[in-house]
């Protein structure tokens, strides 16, 4: 049993490479080998969003509080509020975040292939 007492692993800042705006990452969950899963808090103030990105094995959302957004490439933007849940299937084109003028946090689940959680592309254009 390896048990990780609140407070004693530090937020993390976003990368610009792969975030718009200004987005707060908590880690949670970067399991050893031969276990997969990759799991974090990621808070979006308003406006922010991920770039573009996949998953190999696919990822899970939980919406915690606030109201965000999410797109599949090729398919509408969707409303996110608390509760819902979201699932990205694997290689899936997909962005995330808050609305333009609502928080967001999100528990984000993923597992990684090979070492490999998701696969960072471009940015997204700018979205209504």
């Amino acid at each position: 049993m390896n048990i990780t007492r609140a407070g004693t692993t530090a937020s993390e800042v976003g990368s610009a490479s792969y975030f718009s705006g200004a987005v707060r990452l908590d880690p949670l969950i970067s399991a050893p080998d031969p276990a997969r899963l990759r799991a974090a808090v990621v808070t979006f103030e308003p406006a922010a969003r991920t770039a573009w990105h996949t998953h190999p094995l696919g990822q899970t959302l939980v919406i915690l509080s606030g109201f965000g957004r999410a797109q599949s490439e090729g398919g509408p933007v969707q409303d996110l509020r608390p509760g819902d849940v979201i699932w990205f299937a694997p290689g899936e084109k997909h962005w995330h975040g808050a609305t333009p003028t609502t928080a967001m946090s999100h528990l984000a689940m993923q597992e990684a292939q090979d070492g490999i959680a998701v696969t960072w592309l471009e940015q997204v254009d700018e979205v209504g």
